[in-house]
């Protein structure tokens, strides 16, 4: 692949540099270990072909297209900030490209540190990888996913811009044991719920990012003995991902009779989402306004032994609502 990408160098270093500065300009990247990830590593590698959504369909922009015009399109919307979708079955999003700014943001939640080992949960394009093996070493950077395609065109597009990082085919909601412990886990998948087979990969103090509901959770691992147990915040920006393979989204449930205005608010759905089983859509929106509209930041997630709920200000508060099925245990043999 990098043959036929050689020619475009100027052209894609200069869209390299522009996306940069837009990010840069917006507050993002102010570690200058990231921003010389960003500067360095092509993304462009890694969309030799994505799809534009077209009044419910999708134009395919690819690197070979025999049409000059559309190549240049291509190279140039591969460094638009914006997601990129890249797998698409049956009318489906399944895999895409996450916005670059909001990778950097998600990046810099991270908190990494020199010699830290990564798990990323959701290999997509490899870009991602990319990114934390040029920061951290690509030794020290697993990335999983269950699509077998997704993870061999990951590996291809990996070692073409000059990155060799672990990739595994599995279920990213088992994690990844044999190459445990992580200092860090990070996802760019939804998630209904926190997988619990997360945390015994986890080391003590370890520091678990990922999209749930719409939100982005930031969990740092204890020790709790024989166990671990996490617990933290949402940040304040909002995230939307493609749900993790494999698992169940939580659904929405009934939202008839609602506002209009209040269903398309950004928050509000966001709390929906959260609740949804546990609270009825209009005892939500009850809280919602009884509460003045809380930000993302006003809510948290605890995972502690065979359980995990999400709350709201306070851990041991009112307002507190189970995420996913309990952990389920072995027979006694």
């Amino acid at each position: 692949m990098g043959t036929h990408l050689e020619p475009d160098a100027g052209p894609a270093a200069e869209a390299r540099d522009a996306l940069v500065r837009a990010i840069v300009h917006e507050g993002g990247l102010g570690d200058p270990a990231w921003r010389a990830a960003f500067e360095e590593v092509p993304r462009h590698v890694f969309v030799p072909y994505y799809f534009i959504g077209r009044g419910g369909t999708y134009e395919r922009m690819w690197c070979l297209d025999p049409d000059r015009a559309r190549r240049e399109r291509w190279l140039r919307g591969a460094y638009y900030d914006m997601p990129l979708a890249t797998r698409v079955r049956d009318g489906e999003l399944i895999s895409s490209s996450s916005q670059p700014s909001l990778m950097a943001r998600m990046l810099d939640e991270l908190r990494v540190e020199d010699g830290n080992t990564v798990l990323e949960i959701g290999a997509g394009t490899g870009y991602n990888a990319a990114l934390l093996s040029h920061r951290l070493g690509e030794d020290r950077v697993t990335t999983v996913d269950v699509e077998p395609e997704i993870t061999e065109s990951a590996c291809r597009h990996l070692a073409a811009a000059g990155y060799h990082p672990t990739v595994v085919t599995g279920d990213g909601a088992r994690g990844c044991p044999e190459r445990a412990p992580f200092d860090r886990i990070i996802a760019t998948c939804t998630l209904p719920s926190v997988p619990f087979d997360w945390l015994p990969q986890c080391r003590p103090g370890a520091r678990i990012l990922a999209p749930l509901s719409t939100g982005l959770i930031a969990l740092r691992v204890s020790d709790d003995g024989p166990t671990r147990s996490a617990e933290g915040h949402f940040l304040r920006t909002s995230a939307y991902f493609v749900p993790l393979r494999g698992s169940d989204a939580a659904a929405e449930g009934h939202i008839g009779g609602l506002p209009r205005r209040v269903i398309e608010n950004d928050l509000f759905r966001f709390l929906l989402t959260l609740t949804a089983g546990s609270l009825d859509p209009h005892e939500a929106l009850s809280l919602w306004e009884r509460e003045r509209r809380p930000q993302r930041e006003r809510f948290g997630v605890t995972v502690s032994g065979d359980h995990q709920w999400a709350w709201l200000d306070d851990p041991e508060g009112p307002y507190a609502w189970p995420l996913g099925p309990a952990r389920q245990t072995a027979p006694p043999a």
